[in-house]
């Protein structure tokens, strides 16, 4: 298997931008003033493509929590009910036959900013995805006008992201330098070239499932190819030593490591019953076991999907009944299975 797709995840780029005659979200005077941003950004939006938008105030708790587990709001949104919305679209493609798309774009609006634009892209794929929400962001300030100064670039609530207002992100899979404790001087070294690795929802969220975000540090005084080539570089480099080290942990413990899939994707394949801890436990061995050939799985982005849609909101979502979390465990089991068996050659 290839070692750029057993590792990156996916790529995402967000740009941060505020509509200039107004405050920042933290300094509105009101909701009346919050409602006014949503309606003109989602009139501008409307120009651009077709979303759907969601009143963080008027929709389920599943639902938004839905949404933060897809990645397409941040958890600081969700817990913005009287002034947050969101913008939603996740395109045309269904690049696995249950309508979800492999591309998402999603539009934050009265975050921490005005607008959080971002585009999520499979795999490593930070041109693409920058180049798609760049032709959004030129659509929007032909009927917003965005918060800019000429020497600073764009104006944001925190000075950390001024500039360009860009953020290169890739989600990556690294169970080799975590189990051989290689991830502290990782976090480190990729400090030291200004980048930063964080958790699976991004900043003071933890890493789960041996998964960490790598995007830069660094918005103002510096263009935005520039940006992405030193991501891109940083992260080609993380995957070399992913891949070394792996090596080690087969090197190390051969028959443990192809044990321990192994008995992962057995567990996985005929359990009745399990809850989403155990089950992302499972998920990572059979993930690594994938890459290192012990588990006949070859659709190594598959197993990601299938992740995402059993987390506890998610699968909520695929019952028209509410579910204790017994019942919850029971399906989630159900439909592991199912998805093991589709994605198994």
């Amino acid at each position: 298997m290839n070692h750029i797709d057993s590792t990156v995840v996916s790529s995402r780029i967000r740009l941060a931008r505020n509509l200039a005659d107004y405050p920042f979200p933290n300094r509105l005077s009101g909701v009346s003033q919050a409602k006014e941003i949503i309606r003109k950004v989602s009139a501008a939006a409307s120009r651009c493509r077709e979303f759907k938008l969601y009143y963080m105030d008027e929709i389920s708790e599943s639902v938004a929590l839905s949404l933060r587990d897809d990645h397409l709001i941040s958890a600081e949104l969700v817990a913005n009910k009287k002034y947050g919305a969101a913008l939603i679209d996740e395109g045309d493609s269904d690049s696995f036959g249950d309508g979800r798309a492999a591309d998402k774009i999603s539009v934050m609006i009265n975050e921490e900013d005005h607008l959080r634009e971002q585009y999520i892209a499979k795999g490593l794929n930070l041109e693409t995805a920058y180049l798609r929400i760049s032709e959004m962001d030129d659509a929007l300030s032909r009927n917003i006008r965005f918060a800019y100064d000429a020497k600073l670039g764009y104006l944001t609530a925190c000075p950390t992201n001024l500039g360009t207002g860009l953020r290169a992100s890739v989600m990556l899979f690294l169970p080799g330098l975590t189990r051989m404790n290689k991830m502290n001087k990782l976090i480190r070294e990729i400090s030291r070239l200004g980048h930063t690795v964080r958790g699976v929802y991004g900043e003071g969220s933890a890493a789960e499932g041996y998964m960490y975000q790598i995007s830069n540090e660094v918005t103002l005084g510096v263009s935005e190819d520039y940006i992405l080539s030193e991501v891109k570089k940083a992260v080609l480099e993380i995957v070399n030593m992913e891949t070394q080290a792996r090596r080690a942990l087969l090197s190390e413990d051969y028959i443990g490591v192809k044990d321990g899939c192994r008995r992962a994707f057995g567990i996985l394949l005929y359990c009745e019953t399990i809850s989403f801890g155990e089950f992302l436990k499972y998920m990572s061995d059979v993930k690594l076991g994938a890459a290192l050939g012990f588990v006949p799985i070859e659709n190594f982005s598959g197993l990601d999907d299938l992740i995402a849609a059993l987390r506890p909101a998610n699968i909520s979502l695929l019952s028209d009944e509410r579910l204790s979390a017994a019942e919850r465990d029971i399906l989630r089991a159900e439909k592991c299975r199912e998805g093991l068996k589709a994605l198994a050659r």
